[in-house]
């Protein structure tokens, strides 16, 4: 993934330079990446991000803001500190609730543990910092245990420049700085709000507070000169090595790209690249995909198959062009009949028979549903998790009157409980594009017809509509009494889809390429022991020893054992022995992904690395990263491999 992504983002970051050189953008200062943890199904946001594992997301952000800033970084002489472009990890920290029952992210206030906070929360901002190198950390609306994320020198000072380096610019989130007083209350004055985030390390206000109320704020002697001049030392650093004050920007270090690169044929095939990829199979019984190219027609029905505009998603550009999936799918079978089937994606209108007399006629059916930005986006959290309106009816009833199972496509950024149809054996094939961008609609219409092999994944789990009983104001991750906690790590409930699920048109094996077990050792490290009477070491004290030298490399041998070739994600995951017994440890844990490309019945070998303090670590209670003894497991698919950590 990781590659890939560098490579999606190097594009985004040269076309915005481009752009730039010609003088049509004001600055390359980037609000993005979001890599706050898709935590709650509901989040409107959850779109936004890559998923609900921390290292998966951290793997991403570093890509991305590689990608985007440019080979600063890579040891070239003539780059050395300058910016192609700029990114900002946001939203600094534990931000994932936009509005829900009558609670706003702007009075939120996220209780959060020690151990939740080590282990899930703050490590994809850790590696965004110090392996991106970001030059942009935006802070959050809500409060963490009760103090405005923006006005925490714990957050911005010791943490993010103080353990993890960061150099650059901190930004609050647009007007966060004036809700600290407006609307949260924590600063009795406007005054007082300048000077909590000013000292807590924050430099650039969003908005107009600080504008307004800081000349006044240093008349009252609540901030200082040193104060200000360090946060505008922070922002124009980030813009001299940007080059906004070298004149004419041709003339930069990035100065020869050309806004000409802007949709550039090789990008457009990037964009189909991506679509491809992260187009997920969830279901395939009795083999209905892909469909044959020969079908003689085609029914296509769903409010999201002739919407060019719900295909981006939130937070998009124009396009420089797209085709919906009914055009693409049309390029297939011409002779393939549309009908909406509902007025919207809210289906509040359901022409039901209609669509039914459509699916009658045709050899096959392709349904075309799911959510849209009318649903779900910044600032608009879902409260249900089942299709909105009469979606259910329409595609029961469609797929009850068609010759053949139905595929059913569903386009969404947040998960959707689907289990009426998972368990509908007229509907033979579940496919989820996300938002899939201008090029989606071409690769949906590739993997049905069986162009491309589908391999993507599920970035999230997929739970029941019962998990709306869950309060989304609940940020414990790990499971109580009572509780069944979140994402895939914790979780003990009923799944619609597990994290990481993905089918592809080939079945692929996999092997250890390994003894029956193997062994780390804890080498020179003090080891203690906790109330569980399991001996441990404290990741602080196995990095003074140097965490490299509690590593192994593992091999696993994958087979394509099927009839297509196909690009394949390898997921490895770890688990303690107890893992998930008593809700301290995660049920399983990610350590390695790494893609594949495999002609059917070739075989080839993946090698992966795994570390004792990066991989096989998990927060205690004070939230101190620890790695204990005993027995893991890592586990690819369905093969397992026992590994045992010594003293």
């Amino acid at each position: 993934m990781y590659v890939f992504v560098l490579r999606c983002f190097q594009v985004i970051g040269r076309e915005a330079r481009g752009v730039y050189n010609a003088g049509q953008a004001k600055g390359m200062t980037f609000w993005a990446p979001n890599i706050n943890i898709f935590r709650d199904p509901r989040w409107g946001r959850g779109q936004e991000t890559p998923g609900e594992d921390p290292m998966m997301t951290g793997s991403y952000a570093v890509a991305y803001v590689r990608g985007l800033q440019g080979d600063s970084f890579d040891g070239r002489k003539s780059l050395a500190g300058h910016l192609q472009a700029s990114a900002c990890c946001k939203h600094f920290t534990a931000y994932d609730l936009d509005r829900w029952n009558g609670i706003t992210r702007y009075v939120f206030n996220a209780q959060v543990s020690l151990a939740d906070l080590a282990e899930t929360y703050q490590p994809p901002f850790k590696k965004c910092v110090e392996e991106g190198r970001a030059s942009g950390v935006m802070c959050s609306y809500n409060r963490v245990n009760g103090i405005p994320t923006c006005a925490d020198p714990n957050l911005l000072t010791q943490t993010a420049r103080g353990l993890w380096r960061f150099q650059g610019y901190i930004t609050s989130d647009c007007d966060a700085v004036s809700i600290i007083h407006d609307a949260q209350g924590y600063a009795k004055t406007p005054e007082d709000a300048v000077a909590d985030v000013l000292k807590a390390g924050m430099d650039v206000n969003c908005g107009s507070y600080l504008q307004k109320h800081t000349k006044s704020a240093l008349q009252q002697k609540k901030v200082s000169e040193y104060d200000i001049d360090r946060a505008l030392l922070n922002l124009i650093s980030v813009r001299i090595r940007l080059g906004l004050f070298n004149g004419d920007p041709t003339k930069l270090p990035y100065g020869n790209i050309s806004p000409n690169e802007v949709c550039a044929p090789a990008h457009q095939a990037l964009a189909l690249e991506a679509a491809r990829n992260g187009i997920v199979l969830l279901k395939n019984n009795l083999k209905l995909l892909p469909l044959s190219k020969a079908s003689p027609s085609l029914a296509v029905i769903g409010p999201n198959a002739y919407a060019a505009k719900t295909l981006q998603g939130n937070y998009a550009g124009p396009p420089c062009k797209t085709v919906t999936p009914l055009d693409a799918l049309r390029g297939y079978v011409k002779n393939a009949v549309y009908h909406q089937g509902c007025d919207s994606v809210a289906c509040s209108n359901a022409a039901i028979n209609q669509a039914v007399a459509v699916a009658r006629n045709a050899d096959h059916v392709v349904m075309i549903m799911g959510l849209d930005l009318t649903q779900e986006k910044e600032d608009l959290d879902r409260v249900s998790l089942s299709l909105p309106g009469k979606q259910q009816e329409l595609i029961t009833s469609v797929a009850n009157a068609a010759k053949k199972p139905v595929v059913l496509v569903l386009i969404c950024g947040g998960p959707v409980d689907v289990s009426f149809a998972t368990n509908n054996n007229k509907i033979g094939s579940i496919i989820w594009a996300g938002y899939p961008g201008e090029a989606g609609g071409t690769a949906l219409a590739e993997i049905i017809f069986g162009d491309h092999n589908p391999g993507g994944r599920l970035p999230v789990t997929w739970y029941p509509q019962s998990f709306v009983n869950v309060k989304m104001t609940d940020m414990r991750m790990r499971s109580a009494t009572g509780y069944p906690g979140r994402t895939y790590k914790f979780y003990k409930g009923p799944k619609v889809f597990e994290f990481g699920h993905g089918l592809s048109y080939s079945k692929y094996s996999y092997q250890f390429k390994h003894p029956a077990e193997m062994s780390l050792y804890l080498n020179q490290t003090k080891v203690q022991t906790n109330s569980d009477s399991v001996r441990y070491a404290l990741v602080s004290e196995m990095e003074k020893q140097g965490c490299n030298v509690a590593k192994t490399k593992v091999t696993v041998t994958v087979e394509n054992q099927g009839e297509m070739a196909g690009k394949h994600p390898v997921l490895m995951f770890a688990r303690h022995e107890r893992g998930g017994e008593d809700g301290k440890r995660a049920e399983k844990q990610l350590v390695g992904f790494k893609s594949i490309v495999l002609s059917n019945g070739e075989k080839a070998e993946m090698e992966f690395e795994i570390g004792l303090c990066e991989h096989l670590s998990r927060a205690n209670e004070v939230g101190l990263m620890v790695v204990e003894e005993g027995k893991y497991f890592l586990t690819v698919g369905d093969s397992e491999l026992p590994l045992t950590v010594n003293v």
